[in-house]
């Protein structure tokens, strides 16, 4: 049967998609031996990052953003991981791709290219150089000089821009990052091996009470602790028992997440600093104690982790705003509607299927503010103080519940993030205890 021009369209860009995003059967087993495939997929983007940081390259990065977006969506998607325990890192490795193809956008389609705090254009300075200091806590963003960090002795000016673009988050040092909330850094800054040793008994804090929470989650009776993954809400509890075991480990899981930010992130900040010389000033904390936070504008403008505010932005800030004809609803509930999208798509990589609880959750963020800012209007208070705080918990520990269950339904508490071998609890501390108990 002849098939009309449409309908040859529609096949062909089926197949062509198909290519990139392969259905389960047909993806690359992730192995030793290509392993390295996937990170090379990443070389067009770190090309858009250079352009991005050369002028007079607005149209070649408009025609090179399809070809960037393809490689990132071939790494995510067509190389998967095949071990039950590793499948987490299927959704780990398509959150990071969702944050590359956002910062891909943002390189193509601003015109005048990525500039840093002070620059008319890339690498140009306007004016003469100033120190912009700001104290810790600060909003502005301004804190950090561009001049700070010393050429490394054996890569390339060139390279080191382009690598630093392609992985600021928070836009340290750069125009984008303005108005990003940069916690207070309680490590001396100085000199720079006090700042190691700070960050690097931190490191040591979040990796052992990572180690702890992560084995205590796999201890789980049930399904929950498996690979197969389960329901933190046992079925087989009368109704106050399960939903108090449903929120301890609802707050477990909050603070394995927590603390798996901070290890990452003093890991990466040991090396930045350590072995490329990067100055400290640039490397601030991530995380500000959302555990006081006393409403939910407070947690999540400063005390969760901006870490992907950029991200949202991209995908549904600037679009909802641009529906919404300018408005700052449109900012804010596009803003968080994107967060949810890019949980509960991400996880479609572990091929357990859509759960949109995440979605449902963060999407329900933007009439939660407006609420409080229309509590504000009309009371003339902020929402504040102990209230304010349980407000904060009810939202956190308890309405988010049901987005937690979807990821433990599909396995997250049997995914492996520290390996029994490295385990200082499942090694030392849970046999000693075995061996006290046996004497008992």
């Amino acid at each position: 049967m002849d098939l009309t021009v449409w309908q040859e369209i529609q096949l062909g860009a089926h197949q062509a998609f198909r290519t990139i995003v392969p259905h389960e059967r047909d993806r690359i087993p992730i192995t030793w031996q290509n392993g390295s495939l996937p990170i090379l997929c990443y070389a067009p983007f770190i090309f858009m990052a250079y352009l991005a940081r050369r002028p007079d390259t607005y149209l070649i990065r408009l025609l090179l953003l399809p070809s960037v977006i393809a490689s990132i969506l071939v790494a995510a998607y067509r190389f998967t991981w095949t071990n039950p325990e590793l499948n987490v890192y299927n959704w780990g490795q398509c959150l990071f791709a969702a944050v590359a193809i956002a910062k891909s956008l943002e390189f193509a389609f601003t015109p005048e290219g990525m500039l840093k705090l002070g620059e008319s254009r890339p690498g140009v300075v306007k004016g003469k150089a100033k120190d912009k200091s700001e104290p810790n806590g600060s909003t502005s963003n301004l804190h950090t000089n561009t001049d700070h960090d010393a050429p490394h002795p054996y890569l390339a000016a060139w390279f080191c821009d382009a690598f630093e673009l392609a992985h600021s988050l928070r836009g340290l040092r750069w125009k984008f990052g303005q108005g990003a909330y940069i916690p207070p850094d309680p490590r001396p800054l100085s000199p720079p091996y006090a700042f190691l040793r700070a960050t690097a008994i931190t490191f040591a804090k979040h990796y052992l009470l990572l180690d702890f929470i992560e084995s205590c989650l796999k201890r789980l009776p049930g399904s929950i602790s498996t690979p197969l993954g389960g329901s933190i809400f046992y079925s087989s509890l009368p109704p106050f028992q399960r939903y108090a075991v449903s929120t301890v480990i609802h707050i477990l899981t909050g603070t394995a997440l927590l603390e798996g930010f901070g290890m990452v992130y003093d890991l990466v900040t040991l090396l930045a600093v350590g072995v490329f010389h990067s100055d400290p000033t640039s490397w601030p904390p991530i995380i500000d104690a959302p555990w006081k936070a006393t409403s939910m504008h407070d947690l999540w403008a400063r005390r969760w982790h901006q870490l992907l505010r950029r991200t949202f932005l991209v995908f549904g800030g600037y679009p909802g705003r641009f529906l919404a004809f300018g408005s700052e609803l449109g900012l804010v509930f596009g803003t968080f509607i994107a967060s949810g999208l890019f949980h509960e798509c991400a996880m479609y990589a572990m091929r357990r299927g859509y759960d949109h609880s995440a979605t449902i959750f963060f999407a329900m963020q933007g009439p939660v503010l407006v609420g409080e800012r229309l509590w504000r209007k009309v009371t003339g208070r902020r929402v504040g103080g102990w209230i304010g705080r349980l407000w904060v918990y009810f939202m956190m520990f308890v309405v988010a519940q049901p987005m937690v269950d979807a990821w433990h339904r599909r396995g997250l508490a049997g995914g492996r993030v520290i390996p029994p071998t490295l385990s200082p609890v499942r090694q030392i501390l849970f046999p000693i205890i075995q061996k006290l108990w046996e004497l008992v």
